[in-house]
């Protein structure tokens, strides 16, 4: 592994781009660790401070991740958002059983809190206004990868199951449906992205200047009164969103009018 100095790419790049090239083909397994910055720096004949920018392009970009005392190791896999919250409900209103396999859903909180702007705007109440909120993450074998909070009225959810610190064995929306007595007809989602805060950096294992993908997720019943207001926060350069969708054909063109003469 070398660089060349006088290129116009920065060495600390260049470092990066071999870095990528190496973990892309299987050199360095997910979860292996590597070579410390002194070795790197001897191995391409630079200054470990360059081997340092290295690292820390590669953990914002969520290829490498720091671990206090043991070293720098290979991130988990990315991974891939299929459309969305769409696979909350599933083809047939149930769960994903690929998504189950390889992700798992823990509980982390249940309770009352103040809801924050966009969540009291998606349910029409003032700021602050006090809701039942459920928090959870989800993790991979190795990482955290989504940190989620589900929002309720308190009118709603009072002396319900839903202010119990329990799981359900199936999906939150089809508890919330039979506790509350309404279906669930249509959502939106609305993606931005965003800095993490503090917590939400440790948590996810990101350094503090790592974007992350942030969903605000309305489920509405058949009035278009909203049930549930959910947000899900992914680290930005792990997450990749896919949708699929049909295009329509051309539709044919109209036939001339029939009384039209051309000359």
């Amino acid at each position: 592994m070398n660089i060349n100095p006088g290129a116009a790419e920065f060495p600390h790049r260049q470092i990066a781009s071999q870095l990528r090239e190496r973990i892309r083909r299987g050199d360095w397994q997910p979860g292996e660790r590597l070579p410390s910055i002194p070795a790197m720096a001897e191995m391409f004949g630079v200054a470990k401070q360059t081997v340092q920018r290295t690292v820390d392009q590669l953990r914002v970009e969520g290829i490498l991740i720091t671990k206090p005392g043991s070293g720098t190791y290979v991130r988990g896999t990315r991974r891939r958002l299929n459309r969305l919250s769409r696979g909350r409900y599933g083809a047939h209103r149930g769960y994903h059983a690929d998504l189950a396999a390889r992700y798992r859903q823990q509980l982390t909180g249940v309770g009352r809190e103040a809801a924050p702007p966009e969540v009291a705007d998606a349910f029409g109440v003032r700021d602050g206004t006090e809701m039942l909120v459920r928090r959870h993450v989800v993790r991979t074998d190795d990482a955290t990868v989504e940190l989620g909070a589900s929002w309720f009225r308190v009118t709603d959810a009072t002396g319900t199951s839903l202010e119990r610190m329990e799981a359900f064995g199936r999906p939150l929306y089809q508890e919330a449906e039979e506790v509350l007595g309404r279906r669930y007809t249509s959502a939106t989602d609305t993606i931005s992205a965003r800095q993490p805060s503090r917590e939400e950096a440790e948590i996810l294992q990101i350094r503090p200047d790592t974007p992350v993908l942030h969903l605000l997720h309305v489920a509405f019943d058949e009035t278009r009164k909203p049930i549930e207001v959910a947000q899900a926060t992914w680290p930005g350069p792990m997450t990749t969103l896919t949708e699929e969708y049909r295009i329509p054909a051309p539709a044919p063109d109209p036939d001339p009018d029939p009384g039209l003469t051309l000359a």
